[in-house]
């Protein structure tokens, strides 16, 4: 009877253990992508900064229209 309690504990942790591994792969692949977003968004502010910065400070609100 004791013995049979001790396998499955053993088993059970086993499986606990299966389980960690691939909530930690899971984990890793997750912070991957978030890495790369945040790569991609800095990209993007960057760019429109530069996008701004190049334009001659005049915004579509003060352009007149194109039929006057």
């Amino acid at each position: 009877m004791r013995e049979e309690r001790i396998i499955n504990i053993e088993i059970k942790v086993t499986h606990l253990e299966d389980q960690i591994d691939e909530m930690n792969k899971t984990i890793y692949r997750q912070q991957q992508q978030i890495d790369r977003l945040i790569n991609a968004a800095s990209s993007m502010a960057k760019r429109l900064d530069a996008l701004s910065e190049n334009n001659d400070q005049t915004s579509p609100a003060d352009e007149r229209p194109p039929h006057y």
